[in-house]
């Protein structure tokens, strides 16, 4: 190349952005600052010692929780109300301040807390796909069962510390509410014009899109697809997504869900493979509202769910959403490409599994 002639555009060298179809927004892809020395903050590594059962734990069988009320002996999984809900199903109604500033309106529904399993330590990826489908079965049944009342129905994990998550033990939760949040109103509203302008729901022509061009799948199976989106922001983030047309998790098939119990639990060791830790992340599903939508036609909607992990570099380094991101724009450090490689190369035996192969395995 002689000095007078233009570089020619390399996406793993080169700033771009791209858009988001589900958010209607723009990410902007730095992928040469990975190249950065790193001198910022360090985090402290995700325990590792965790007990099988802690009789102190609120989330163990057993034990008390903060209300009083002791947890059953559980075997498997165990739904109860959240002790200190965000929505309840009678709060009073502000009123209506017609001042365009200044508006509110009633916010009501339940929250709930599911643990996965009755050891606390053990994590999805660690559950067997047995296991890990009937926490799929009970998540479907909490679409039906508050799906029938409420507009939306949130299913969502934080998993570790650096994620928020306040107890170690395996565990998920569920708030329902009788508006649509952002976010859903977000995927409502750009699903539902995708449709409208292209003819085939959005995320069901990208999931095949994705299949052909492989370039961005990190797992699949028969019935699923899990794929480092084209538009990610988050450095490890990824999309899970039926191959067929789905609305909601209900609707699957017991092949579909026996399918992601495996799929899930390949994806999550491939997280906790990337830097042999217990991988942090926040996920949730998404799929089409429900209570009053339920009659509705909601075909332009596909059922997906969104892992979203801050790990960068290490098991100790994070990247951060500030600054730029939170006043500007959303960046993200390397492509989604690169990601994508570094996850599928991963294996698929989980790194516990092989320290303690020595020794027996892993106790059951």
């Amino acid at each position: 190349m002689d000095s007078f002639s233009k570089p020619t555009f390399d996406p793993k060298e080169h700033q771009h952005l791209r858009y988001n179809p589900l958010r209607d927004s723009w990410v902007l892809v730095s992928a040469h600052r990975m190249k950065r020395p790193w001198k910022g903050q360090v985090e402290k590594p995700p325990e590792d010692n965790i007990p099988r059962h802690d009789p102190h734990n609120p989330l163990c069988p057993g034990s008390v929780r903060a209300n009083g009320q002791v947890n059953p002996e559980y075997d498997s999984t165990f739904m109860f109300d959240n002790d200190f809900p965000a929505l309840q199903p009678d709060a009073p109604d502000p009123g209506s301040d017609h001042h365009p500033l200044f508006q509110s309106k009633a916010a009501r529904g339940v929250c709930k807390v599911m643990c996965f399993h009755p050891r606390s330590d053990i994590t999805l990826p660690l559950m067997t796909p047995a296991e890990i489908r009937k926490v799929i079965d009970k998540w479907a049944d909490l679409i039906v069962e508050l799906g029938a009342e409420y507009t939306w129905v949130q299913i969502f994990e934080n998993k570790g510390a650096m994620m928020g998550c306040s107890n170690p033990h395996p565990h998920c939760q569920v708030w329902a509410s009788n508006f649509l949040p952002n976010e859903a109103a977000l995927a409502e509203r750009c699903q539902r014009d995708f449709l409208q302008k292209h003819g085939e729901p959005l995320l069901v022509q990208y999931a095949r899109m994705e299949a052909q061009a492989q370039e961005r799948v990190v797992v699949e199976n028969e019935h699923w697809l899990v794929v480092v989106p084209y538009w990610a922001t988050w450095p490890f983030q990824t999309l899970l997504l039926p191959r067929r047309h789905v609305l909601r998790l209900p609707d699957l098939t017991a092949q579909e869900r026996d399918s992601l119990a495996s799929i899930m639990k390949r994806l999550l060791t491939k997280y906790d493979n990337l830097f042999e830790v217990s991988f942090p992340y926040s996920m949730g599903w998404h799929g089409a509202p429900t209570g009053s939508h339920l009659q509705e036609d909601m075909s332009h909607w596909q059922l997906h769910a969104h892992y979203y992990p801050p790990l960068l570099r290490s098991a100790t380094i994070r990247k951060f959403m500030v600054g730029y991101e939170m006043l500007a724009n959303e960046q993200r450090d390397l492509t989604p490409e690169q990601a994508a490689e570094q996850l599928r190369k991963l294996g698929e035996e989980h790194y516990k599994m092989k320290k303690t192969e020595g020794d027996g395995g892993m106790e059951n």
